[in-house]
This record gives C-alpha cells, structure tokens and sequence, in this order.
C-alpha cells in the first residue's frame, strides 16, 4: 500500500511536485518551516485555498481537513468571525508596541474562561512556555524543571530530554545544543506518582511543565487520581504548577484542567487562540503574578529578556478577543463534541468488526487511533506503540481520496465547520483502508 499509494500521489500531483522542485532552489528542505515535509510524501502537497474545512491544492484537488493546521485552525479555516476582524482592525494599524482598548476586555475574557487573573501574551506556545520557566526560575531561585517522558512544548529546549532505558539523556534529533540539558530538567514518567513525588521531594525543581494529557505521542490520559496528586505535590514543596494547554484546547471553554476542577499555577497556549495568526498566552495566578512583581521591584535597571516586539499586537488583541468571544462558548464546544463522538463510535466500529488489536481515544474534540490494543500509561508505552509503517500507509491511503490528517500521529479534530456528512466521508474512507491492510 505504501508503495502504490506513494505512486498514485505522484500522478494525482504534478503541479506540487514542480513547485517542490522550484521551491528547493531557495528554501530548507524546499519548504518555508521544515516540518511541512514530515508527511511521509514523496513531496509537499501545495495548498492554494483552506476555507472551513475544505482544503484546495495547487493541482485542483479538494480535501476535508481533519488536520486544521495541526490544532492551529482548530476553529476552522478563515470562519467569517476572524476574515472580518481581520479586514477591519488591519486598516487601523497591526503594531504600535502600546496597548489596545481591546486588551482591557481580553483579559477579563479569559480570567472568566479560564480562572486566572494575570496574563501576558507571545507569538507562539513555544515562546509562552519559555517565558514560564523563566519566570519560574526567578522567582523561586531554583534552576530545575521537571518534564514527563515524550512530552511535548514546542521548541523549548530545556524540554528536550527523554528518560527512556532508565537514564535521562538529551532526545537525539535536537540540533545544535551546547548544553548539557540533563543539569537543568528532570524526566519522569506520566502517571509515576512515587517516582514525581522522589523527584520533586529535593526541593529543587522551579517548575513542572506538563500537558494535562499528553498529546504528541498519540493520546495519554491522565490515570485517575494522577492529576490531584501532581496539584497537591508540587504545592507542598513550593513548585510551581503550569499546564500546556495548547493541545488540549479542544477539551472544554477553559481547557481540560479546568474541565476535571484542577487549578494550576500557571497556563500556556497558543496555535488557534487567535484564528490562526501568531499569537498565544500564558496566565498566572495572583499569587504568582505578586511574586512576579516583587522580583522585578528587587532587581535592578535592564532588560528582562522576556518577550518580544510584536507581542501583544493591535491585530492579536483584536483576533483573540474574537475567538473567546465567537467560538470559545459553550455551545460550540458541545456541538464539536457531539461530532466528535460520532467520529469516535465510526473509528471504533471500523476496528472492532475485524477484531483488530487498536485502540481509539477522544478528550473533546480530538480523536486518535492507535494500533495497540490498550490506550498506553505513559510516555514510553506510547512511543512504543507507534506503528509508522501502518500510520503512513493510512495517511497516504486518506489522502489520495481526500482526507487529511494530522501526519505525525493518528489525530483528527472537530471543528464548527465540519459535518456529519463529513465525518461519515472520513469512516467510509477509514473502513476501506483498513479492509485492504488485513488482506
């Protein structure tokens, strides 16, 4: 299947395939960010147009997008709400490196969205995530941080480690680090509550970093009972407490630690907060932001190598404003999740009318198989149970018919834009593929 589909691709698409060729002339790797080419393809596709969830590429094929940017259009590409805030704030100007009105309202948006009083904004979750630890090391003096096993944050580089063999150790593909970032974060295993609780007892650890469900390593729920011990652990021994939620955005208006009634010292997001324009947020709780501020009053004059020019924007206030406003609600959330769940069922019976050994996992709005027959306890478990050749062949099987989902993993979102009629596209589609790999 893989070399048939790889074949079939080729045909179906041969302007993308001039255009990778032009394009290798002046960019890395032929593409402008150099994940575009982990597709498993024998070259990019070229999108000319992404509305709704219907995306057209530069050979005249149309596809439905259950990848939505890989959580960035998680509300749809270019929905109405965002096109017309974005024609009417841009003649009004993008940046001026001073506040806007709208920043008054955004903030009291997402203290009611999502529980804490104080907030800054980036360009990206990798930023936002960056600037936490930062913020973590000041104002606790201490210069570790803890991470779970295959986390993932974006491109901070403290996070890149990896516990896996029993020894902690740099992830091999990081390029370019001088450092021994071993010195600086600990690695356990999501859902180890001994070995969390030995490692934190040291009373070193400035931070924990942690998606409230691990997402990049196919979906890793938090055992019950595992996220209560993480809150009342790092409390007690004076650590700071953030929650990623970038990925799990999906789960609920105010994310999915606040879905389960934990409340975390900080947070981190970013991707879709602001319709697919580079934005993303961190928050504190009062107590921190207090702790903030008497750091900044003890030190002396200079630059606190927090943040940047375009941060905070005109044009990011006014698209973050409209997203809380428009599609962080109740009612889309509800209604992605009802789709999601139809999507859920389909993949199940796909799987378990063969009998086959798989798995499906939702936390609201993402869906993920995986093809092992029980959902993996950690980090490890996870990256073991990655199937590459059969996810690939999945994908490339998809989408020549079509489909497009996310390429590093099994993953699928629901969006205001996607239908019923979409979803069943999607398991008929599923089902034939998985047909054809069992013969």
């Amino acid at each position: 299947m893989l070399e048939r589909e790889a074949k079939l691709y080729v045909q179906r698409n041969p302007k993308s395939k001039a255009l990778s060729a032009e394009a290798s002339r002046h960019w890395l790797r032929g593409v402008p960010m150099h994940w575009m080419v982990d597709w498993g393809l024998p070259f990019p596709l070229f999108v000319e147009e992404a509305r709704g969830v219907t995306l057209k590429d530069a050979d005249g094929h149309s596809y439905v997008d259950f990848c939505l940017g890989d959580t960035g259009a998680m509300f749809g590409h270019a929905p109405d709400a965002v096109t017309r805030c974005l024609a009417r704030e841009a003649a009004r100007g993008l940046t001026t490196m001073l506040p806007s009105p709208d920043a008054v309202e955004v903030g009291k948006l997402l203290e009611d969205r999502f529980g804490l009083p104080f907030w800054q904004v980036t360009a990206t979750a990798s930023d936002a995530n960056r600037a936490v630890l930062r913020w973590a090391r000041a104002i606790t003096g201490r210069s570790k941080i803890l991470v779970f096993n295959h986390c993932y944050h974006g491109c901070v580089d403290d996070t890149f480690v990896t516990a896996d063999g029993g020894k902690v150790k740099m992830v091999e593909g990081l390029v370019g680090e001088p450092r021994d970032l071993t010195a600086f974060t600990k690695v356990v295993e999501f859902n180890d509550v001994p070995a969390l609780e030995a490692a934190l007892r040291a009373g070193d650890v400035a931070c924990v970093l942690a998606e409230p469900v691990m997402t990049n390593v196919g979906m890793v729920l938090p055992a019950p009972g595992f996220l209560e011990s993480l809150r009342a652990l790092t409390s007690e021994t004076g650590t700071i407490l953030v929650f990623d939620e970038t990925h799990t955005l999906t789960s609920s208006v105010g994310g999915y630690a606040r879905s389960v009634n934990i409340r975390p010292d900080g947070l981190v997001f970013g991707k879709p907060i602001a319709g697919g324009i580079p934005a993303a947020l961190y928050g504190f709780s009062a107590d921190v932001a207090d702790r903030i501020q008497a750091y900044l009053a003890s030190r002396g004059e200079g630059r606190s190598g927090i943040g940047t020019t375009l941060s905070g924007s005109r044009i990011q206030m006014a698209l973050i404003r409209t997203v809380l406003e428009e599609f962080m609600t109740d009612p889309v959330y509800e209604a992605n999740i009802t789709l999601a769940k139809r999507l859920e069922r389909g993949i199940a019976d796909v799987i378990i009318k063969p009998g086959l050994p798989w798995h499906v996992t939702r936390v609201g709005a993402r869906v993920e198989f995986m093809c092992v027959p029980k959902p993996p306890r950690n980090g490890f478990e996870a990256s073991q149970a990655i199937h590459k050749p059969i996810d690939e062949a999945v994908h490339r099987y998809l989408l020549n018919r079509g489909v497009v989902v996310t390429p590093f993993h099994n993953m699928m979102l629901v969006c205001p834009s996607t239908t019923e009629s979409h979803v069943n596209q999607f398991i008929e589609i599923f089902e034939a593929c998985v047909t054809e790999l069992q013969n």
